[in-house]
């Protein structure tokens, strides 16, 4: 199974939802762990609860009066901690532009009302005001504009007769600790699916110059026209549990030296292995993206007919 994913959980106050999402990552099978809960309150009750649970917390400025200062120092501990999705679970405070641009994509919301229904504050008692029958939570990508970022998931809540704004919060509190874990792990379940990794490998082959795709013993095989494969997307192939991308290594003596260098990254793929092709794992936690374009790249140049790998290098 692909390493965990990293997340950090900002909160205001107790942290419900915080705990919901610390105690669902201890199954087994959950591709995410909350490894940073910070607050913009130094004295929020669900700090205390995130350390005794072994979760480290972030030490900030107060946010009061100096949100700039506050962002940097939260983004400083979000990047030292090596955190891939930020979680806001009961987070009061409006997150600067800035910040939403730095984690765009990465940043998620869980919202106590049926949006686009009922944005931002005191959503209960508008639910009540309006008479409405059904209202519910829903968990939204984060962007600039106030709870208006792409729906991930809802759950709904009946609206009983006689119901407070207390009674009602308390019920959409028990539908939020359902959906928040299973949507957080769906979100990322799907970024380290096969089909996701096949799409960004898909995008840098198919960007190089004359590059072209067509299956190849059943895997998706990446060519240049006139010149031969330069990849391979190999995933369970031969059943060997793996998913990773075949690239030309200069031959098998630098093949073993890449495998024996770093063996969590580099493998032999069965068949193309002696013929000095390496396997690069796509399953093994984050995919440094960087250094896979440079690898289908250097592998193009040895597939490609000499004067359009030349052409290229001008």
């Amino acid at each position: 199974m692909p390493e965990c994913k990293r997340v950090a959980v900002l909160i205001s106050g107790r942290g419900s939802n915080m705990a919901a999402l610390i105690y669902a990552a201890q199954a087994p099978d959950c591709p995410y762990e909350v490894a940073l809960v910070a607050s913009d309150k130094p004295d929020a009750e669900g700090l205390a609860l995130a350390r005794a649970e072994g979760v480290a917390t972030a030490n900030l400025p107060p946010a009061r009066g100096n949100r700039a200062g506050f962002e940097i120092a939260l983004a400083d501990a979000i990047d030292a901690a090596g955190i891939d999705y930020i979680a806001c679970a009961g987070y009061m405070r409006i997150l600067g532009d800035d910040f939403v641009k730095r984690y765009a994509g990465r940043i998620i919301n869980i919202h106590p009302s049926l949006l686009p229904a009922h944005k931002g504050l005191d959503t209960h008692a508008a639910v009540l005001a309006a008479g409405e029958k059904v209202t519910g939570a829903t968990v939204h990508h984060v962007v600039a504009e106030l709870d208006s970022g792409p729906i991930l998931g809802q759950v709904r809540v009946a609206v009983q007769p006689g119901d407070t704004v207390e009674t009602l919060a308390e019920r959409v509190r028990i539908a939020e600790h359902q959906l928040f874990p299973r949507v957080l792990a769906e979100l990322v379940a799907a970024e380290v699916s096969p089909e996701a990794l096949l799409t960004k490998v898909r995008a840098l082959a198919l960007g190089l110059p004359a590059a072209a795709e067509k299956l190849s013993h059943g895997s998706p095989g990446f060519f240049v026209e006139g010149g031969k494969f330069f990849a391979y997307f190999s995933y369970d192939h031969h059943h060997d549990g793996v998913t990773g991308l075949l690239v030309k290594a200069s031959g098998v003596e630098e093949q073993a030296q890449l495998i024996e260098n770093d063996p969590d990254l580099y493998y032999r793929p069965a068949y193309l292995g002696p013929s000095g092709w390496v396997g690069i794992r796509l399953d093994g936690g984050a995919v440094d993206w960087g250094h896979i374009e440079d690898w289908l790249s250097r592998s193009w140049r040895m597939s490609a007919p000499k004067r359009l790998a030349a052409m290229f290098d001008l």
